[in-house]
């Protein structure tokens, strides 16, 4: 009997220990369910590009075919979010910590650097479509700015300079509560490990940077640098902040914001890392990253037709250009042989004469005859004015022996002499140059009528000077000089009248006491005298003239 009151005793315990195991397995086992729900709720996560990323977009937000995360186009006063769909949730302060690494790029619009900027955003909701876009990021409006029912907490990678709310430039980083109006803010940089100091980076390059924020402890941390540098070991931003209190719903949405003003930019985020934990944080591979659009003002490439015109303008420019230089040779070209060069001083360059005649203009003909014609000039090397006479000459043969009689007749100096300044020759053309006597010739005031006729005392006196000057050449000059074309209109008149024997075209040489070898007659029918023809030329037959 009593051995059956103690078997019943038995089986009620292990009835009730059984009891007892059950409830604990049942309560093991929602533990679990709730930690693994837990972790599902977690956002622990990687995208390196956004292709497969479950995301909650709007306004100008959008994933690119090649994985971009573009919040915004270049649209002016626009703005875009990007919030993962699983939220954050934790338990208490000291739960609460994160660590987010991210590649952002600001590619600026051809012709306008402009654009606000782009934010990390912690919030409550993940709707911000009531928030205004330029100098509130898409994070805010004038309403919500500053409140403390907004819940949210941002950290600004800013490229406008809003005054309202004492952005430092407008090239800085901000730690932001409620409010743009930053806890704290500095200009955008990072910490350089081989330098040991902070280098500048421009936001608004178009490049891409690394950005990353860790909380723990009620310390937010902030770093930045370029895409190709290590994290640094020193943040850019450290602020203490108990984040948990602008949560007290102890739930928070992660994401992206971007907004545009007046100016635009393009906004991109080309890949993203976040966990609960700065160990258990996976680092973004950078070589995986999709490459940020590029925006730069493309070249338009000038049509067909408008190429084949420019080449053929500048066929026809150049095919002008070198007529002209071939016609501007010819049209100054000139004959220069070997024996000419003892004349230099003597010979002038067509391109002067032509210059100081103004290109020798019907306006400043003196006259015309049988042997070439003579035009006023401007002098060369002073004030003064010349005359130039062209004469045909297309005979090779004596041509030598022309020229330096003529250079000869240049070194006589005598007051009753018209001085012959030089020459110049061009193709069949000799060109004498000899002073200008503004009176002219005898002939116009003994002939022509339009000049008052001289007295007879003036005549004698004319005479006088060009017998004077017959004399010095044929006596008095180091070899006898043949003028052989004595006339009135070869009588030319200086300033006061005075005669002076000029035009030494057809002037020969001999040495005294020698006969001139003279083989044919030559001058002007009517001034020459009538043994010319049978004796040939001599001072005797100079005089007649």
């Amino acid at each position: 009997k009593r051995f059956v009151q103690d078997s019943q005793i038995l089986l009620c315990f292990c009835h009730k220990m059984a009891q007892g195991l059950h409830l604990i397995w049942m309560i093991f086992c929602v533990h679990i369910i709730c930690i693994s729900r837990s972790r599902q709720e977690e956002p622990n996560l990687i995208f390196e590009g956004f292709h497969q990323a479950d995301l909650y977009t709007d306004g100008l937000a959008k994933i690119l075919p090649k994985g971009q995360l573009q919040l915004t186009d270049g649209s002016a006063q626009k703005m875009g979010h990007a919030f993962f769909k699983k939220p954050l949730v934790f338990t208490s302060p000291e739960s609460l910590s994160f660590s987010t690494h991210f590649v952002c790029a600001l590619v600026p619009k051809p012709g306008a650097n402009g654009g606000h900027g782009v934010a990390f955003v912690l919030s409550a909701s993940m709707d911000l479509t009531q928030a205004d876009a330029t100098q509130f990021l898409g994070l805010f409006n004038i309403s919500t700015q500053g409140s403390n029912s907004s819940h949210i907490v941002a950290v600004e990678l800013d490229t406008a300079l809003s005054s309202e709310f004492d952005d430092i430039n407008n090239n800085h980083v901000g730690i932001d509560v409620n409010s743009l109006m930053s806890i704290a803010s500095t200009p955008a940089s990072y910490f350089s490990e081989t330098e040991g100091k902070n280098k500048d980076i421009k936001l608004l390059s178009g490049d891409p940077i690394q950005v990353w924020v860790d909380y723990k402890g009620n310390v937010l941390n902030v770093s930045l640098a370029p895409l190709k540098i290590k994290k640094p070991s020193q943040p850019l931003l450290s602020q203490s902040i108990n984040i948990s209190e602008i949560f007290p719903d102890k739930k928070i949405f992660l994401g992206f914001s971007g907004a545009t003003g007046t100016l635009t930019s393009y906004q991109y985020i080309l890949g993203w890392s976040f966990s609960r934990s700065k160990v258990s944080l996976q680092s973004l591979d950078v070589t995986k990253l999709p490459k940020a659009p590029s925006h730069r003002a493309k070249k338009k490439r000038p049509p067909t037709l408008l190429i084949v015109l420019l080449i053929l303008l500048a066929i026809i420019v150049f095919l002008a250009l070198g007529g002209a230089y071939v016609y501007r040779r010819r049209k100054y070209a000139e004959v220069r042989e070997e024996w000419e060069k003892e004349y230099g001083p003597q010979r002038f360059s067509y391109k002067a004469l032509y210059n100081a005649t103004k290109g020798f203009h019907k306006d400043g003909l003196l006259g015309k005859g049988g042997f070439g014609e003579v035009y006023k000039g401007k002098a060369l090397l002073s004030n003064g004015e010349i005359a130039v006479k062209r004469v045909s000459h297309d005979a090779e043969e004596g041509m030598k022996q022309f020229v330096a009689e003529i250079v000869s007749m240049g070194n006589l100096k005598h007051k009753n002499m018209v001085p012959l300044l030089g020459y110049c020759r061009r193709k069949g053309e000799l060109l004498l140059v000899s002073e200008y006597m503004p009176n002219g010739s005898l002939d116009r005031y003994l002939f022509h009528g339009d000049k008052p006729p001289f007295s007879w005392r003036r005549r004698l006196v004319i005479i006088k000077d060009i017998a004077s000057a017959l004399n010095y050449m044929h006596t008095g000059a180091p070899q006898v000089v043949l003028h052989r074309d004595i006339k009135a209109s070869n009588v030319m008149l200086d300033a006061e009248f005075n005669g002076r024997l000029g035009d030494f075209g057809m002037a020969r040489f001999h040495d005294h006491g020698a006969d001139p070898a003279t083989t044919s007659a030559v001058g002007t029918i009517g001034y020459m005298a009538p043994e010319l023809s049978t004796m040939g030329a001599s001072t005797a037959t100079d005089v007649y003239g």
